[in-house]
C-alpha cells in the first residue's frame, strides 16, 4: 500500500496582503514560513519517496521549509518542461539523502487573468461577493481572462494521473505540494466530488490531505 500526501502552500506575502496571486510570483510570508515545523509534525513520521510541486516560489519554498524541518532528505528539484520529463533527469547518481522533487506548470495556481494583484476585499466591493466566490471556487466560471476551476482541472489532473498516479501504483509514497485550485482539482478526481459540490471544498494554508492507496482504490485518512 502507498500513500499520498497533498499540501497547500504556506501563507504566502500576497496571501498576506489579501491580494489575488494566481501565476505572479510572490514568496512565503514570515507568518507562513514560521508555521513550517507545526505543519511538518503533521506527517507523523511519514516519509515520502517523490515530490511533485509547481515552479511558483510559494510552493517550491513550502517543499524547503517541509524537508528541512523533517530533517531527513534533501529536495533534488528536476523542472518538467510542458510536463514532460527530459532524459537527462532520468540519471541515478542521487544519493539516499536526495529527495527526488518533480516541478510543473502544471500544477500552478489558477491564472486568475485581470484580478491578478488586485485586493481582494476591495474586488468584493466593486463586483459583489457572490459573483468573486463564483470566480474563486466554481467549477464553470471564469474570472475576467482568467481560468476557471474546470481549466485548472483539464491541465491538473492529466499530469496528476501520468506521473503521480502512476508513482503511487507502483509503492511510492508520495507529496504534492501545489497551491490552492491545483489541489482541489486533484481532491475533486481523487474524490470523485461532483462540479456542483467541488464550490465547497476549501484548503486552508499549509492543508495537509493524506490517502492511502491500494489496488487503485484511494482510501482518504480521517485524521492527521
Amino acid at each position: 500500500m502507498s500513500k499520498l500526501f497533498l499540501l497547500r502552500h504556506l501563507k504566502s506575502q500576497w496571501n498576506a496582503d489579501d491580494r489575488f496571486a494566481g501565476w505572479v510570483d510572490n514568496p512565503l510570508s514570515k507568518e507562513g514560513a514560521d508555521t513550517a515545523k507545526s505543519v511538518a509534525e503533521s506527517f507523523n513520521g511519514q516519509t515520502f519517496d517523490v515530490i511533485y510541486t509547481s515552479p511558483l516560489i510559494r510552493n517550491m519554498q513550502t517543499v524547503i521549509k517541509i524537508t528541512r524541518n523533517l530533517g531527513e532528505k534533501y529536495p533534488l528539484f528536476f523542472h518538467l518542461d510542458g510536463g514532460k520529463m527530459h532524459k537527462w533527469q532520468n540519471f541515478t547518481d542521487i544519493s539516499e539523502n536526495d529527495l527526488p522533487t518533480y516541478v510543473s506548470e502544471k500544477l500552478n495556481e489558477r491564472y486568475y487573468g485581470k484580478l491578478q494583484g488586485l485586493n481582494k476585499k476591495d474586488t468584493i466591493e466593486k463586483y459583489g461577493e457572490e459573483k468573486v466566490h463564483q470566480w474563486r471556487r466554481s467549477y464553470t466560471v471564469a474570472p475576467p481572462g482568467g481560468e476557471s476551476e474546470k481549466d485548472v482541472y483539464k491541465r491538473a489532473v492529466p499530469f496528476y494521473k501520468k506521473y503521480v498516479e502512476k508513482d503511487l501504483k507502483e509503492g511510492k509514497n508520495i507529496l504534492v505540494v501545489a497551491s490552492h485550485n491545483s489541489l482541489r482539482a486533484i481532491v475533486k478526481y481523487v474524490e470523485n466530488i461532483s462540479d456542483e459540490k467541488i464550490i465547497d471544498l476549501e484548503l486552508s494554508f499549509g492543508a495537509l490531505i493524506k490517502y492511502d492507496f491500494e489496488n487503485g482504490v484511494y482510501k482518504k485518512q480521517l485524521s492527521n
